[in-house]
């Protein structure tokens, strides 16, 4: 019977059909994400929002590691046990099988390549989150209460990466990872000129930071007035860790800084004066927020 000869090679894929299922059963057995033994909410740290994208990331080439191998050995292995079964050989199929499977391994290449990318993207980003968040916890000290300072608050449709309350304001903080590019004598160029709608960066600008830092800040202004029933004074800070800030065109309505000195900034920054009472409704009502992005957090499946 002539269809026995496609059928019978698929035995010689029962061990890569099980590693498979190995490699499957092991993805779903990582999860990340700690929760507080004393409530059982997720512990939320400065960049918790890269984290889980990193963890997940991590995950995909992890997937895409292990699957691959599989993957392109699965055309090698069934056409070696064409070859067993078969009574006349048909090089236009062994043809076919070499072609499936330098299609498959330039394929895993690829996914493999854009994971490595997308990793070192989110370390880069990640790391200025924590270089920031860290300059940010200096305003947490017993001198300095009333302080406080809130990570990864989320909004409708995007996550805000800081926002600190002080007696004279609310600040949404947004920070932007962008390596240094290198002049033709290979000194790299750290120095960025802040304009009223653009930024511009030695050889490129980017809109985007200052509008997504403005989104960020007229949201939250108009939450925390639905919240709290009062105008509450709102500035936007976008931060760029280890660039130098040219602002001499800089627009009054945000701040860009280095991150350097920001708990000090932030300090002495006067936005206007936040009663103890509305400063105490602010602070209950980002907690209340942080806590919506905790319960997202559990109820989304694992990678």
């Amino acid at each position: 019977m002539a269809w026995l000869e496609y059928l019978l090679p698929l035995i010689f894929l029962a061990p890569l059909g099980a590693g498979t299922v190995v490699v499957l059963v092991l993805r779903n057995l990582h999860d990340a994400r700690v929760r507080s033994p004393f409530d059982a909410h997720l512990l939320r740290e400065p960049g918790q929002a890269l984290r889980n994208r990193l963890d997940r990331a991590f995950a995909r080439l992890f997937l895409n590691g292990a699957l691959g191998p599989i993957a392109v050995l699965t055309p090698m292995v069934y056409g070696m046990g064409r070859m067993l079964f078969a009574p006349h050989q048909n090089w236009l199929e062994w043809m076919l099988y070499g072609l499936l499977t330098t299609v498959l391994a330039l394929l895993f290449s690829f996914l493999l390549m854009r994971d490595y990318q997308r990793i070192r993207r989110i370390k880069l980003g990640l790391a200025c989150e924590l270089a920031v968040g860290q300059e940010l916890e200096r305003l947490i000290r017993p001198e300095a209460h009333p302080y406080f300072v809130f990570h990864d608050i989320p909004s409708d449709t995007f996550t805000i990466d800081h926002v600190a309350l002080t007696p004279h304001g609310v600040f949404v903080i947004e920070t932007r990872a962008r390596t240094h590019p290198l002049s033709p004598s290979g000194e790299p160029q750290s120095t960025v000129a802040v304009e009223s709608e653009r930024l511009r960066f030695p050889g490129w600008s980017e809109r985007q930071p200052l509008r997504k830092t403005r989104q960020a800040a007229c949201w939250m202004q108009h939450w925390l007035a639905r919240e709290c029933g009062v105008d509450v004074p709102v500035r936007g800070v976008l931060v760029l860790p280890g660039w130098q800030i040219d602002n001499e065109h800089s627009p009054a309505d945000l701040v860009v800084v280095s991150g350097e000195g920001l708990a000090k900034l932030l300090a002495e920054a006067r936005l206007g004066q936040l009663s103890d009472t509305i400063h105490d409704r602010i602070a209950r009502a980002l907690e209340r927020r942080g806590a919506l992005l905790d319960n997202r957090r559990l109820e989304r499946p694992s990678i």
